[in-house]
């Protein structure tokens, strides 16, 4: 059921990658068609005159690519918003699956998952913004000195930084799944996840490390090995006219791996949510009952 679901976001995502394959298929085709001006360029070898020395020399032209490179960019963003989008749809997707509400069709459980993710898409988005701002943060500033060369002081300071996005990560980690699953709106979500987690801070905090090393170990294994497919079918497909084809073909595995691996470790990471919740509910009640007996009033003495 979530491979349906997760389907026309995968498409979409694959689908916002194939202009770019489209330009380099038709920059493949430009400069390696027969009799291009590129291969003049790259194959002549002549002479030049002495009294032409000096003149300058003509940089081969460019044809305009099918698709501008602001659309290209745009578009990435778009398949990285797609991305985050996959931890509402599984969510959605998971809530209806425990409350034990299906559709007769299949078709009709899709559309009922996308309307509900759709009306909490905004409170999402927001609980995501204030969730990532910090570790976002820290990667820009981490991005932006990595060009400069940094003193002891800025070095220590990057460092705790990144203690403290790492720290703020594993708090707020369960603040989507608040979100949803129990109707936990802006910073009472945040609030939540931190409730959530404390006085067990560190053993939530392997497992949530255990979660994370394994989608980054499988993602980056199944690039690896896509980009050996592709190396293998990029020449296939350059002498048969199909390298758009075999570029989006191979787009859509690496996408189609990614999200699996993703609905994998949110529903790991939902039932350690349900199990971190149910204790704390036990041990409200346990402190409600405590609080609500009387100590017991000292008995009379009787003379004897």
């Amino acid at each position: 059921m979530l491979a349906v679901v997760l389907a026309p976001l995968l498409f979409a995502a694959a689908l916002c990658l194939l202009p770019e394959a489209l330009n380099l298929q038709h920059r493949l085709a430009t400069n390696f068609a027969p009799g291009s001006q590129n291969i003049s360029y790259t194959r002549s070898i002549s002479y030049t005159p002495a009294d032409s020395a000096d003149a300058t020399a003509k940089p081969p032209l460019t044809e305009p690519q099918p698709y501008a490179p602001w659309v290209i960019n745009v578009l990435n963003q778009l398949v990285g918003l797609l991305a985050s989008l996959v931890t509402l749809i599984v969510l959605s997707s998971l809530k209806r699956t425990q409350a034990r509400l299906r559709e007769p069709s299949i078709v009709g459980e899709v559309v009922a998952v996308y309307r509900d993710a759709s009306k909490l898409l905004l409170g999402f988005i927001w609980v995501t913004f204030l969730q990532f701002v910090v570790p976002d943060t820290t990667s820009f500033l981490v991005g932006l000195s990595s060009g400069y060369a940094l003193n002891v002081l800025l070095y220590f300071g990057l460092l705790l930084m990144i203690i403290l996005s790492a720290l703020v990560y594993g708090w707020l980690y369960f603040s989507q799944y608040a979100l949803i699953f129990d109707g936990k709106h802006s910073f009472h979500a945040l609030l939540f996840s931190r409730d959530l987690i404390r006085k067990r801070f560190f053993k939530v905090a392997t497992r949530i490390a255990a979660f994370v090393a394994f989608w980054w170990g499988y993602t980056s294994l199944a690039g690896v090995a896509f980009f050996v497919v592709s190396r293998l079918l990029g020449p296939v497909g350059a002498v048969t006219g199909f390298l758009g084809t075999t570029i989006f073909l191979v787009d859509l595995c690496v996408i189609a791996v990614n999200f699996a691996i993703a609905s994998l470790v949110i529903a790991a990471s939902l039932r350690l949510y349900q199990d971190l919740r149910e204790r704390r509910e036990a041990e409200q009640v346990d402190s409600a009952a405590e609080a609500s007996m009387q100590p017991t009033a000292q008995l009379p003495r009787v003379a004897l």
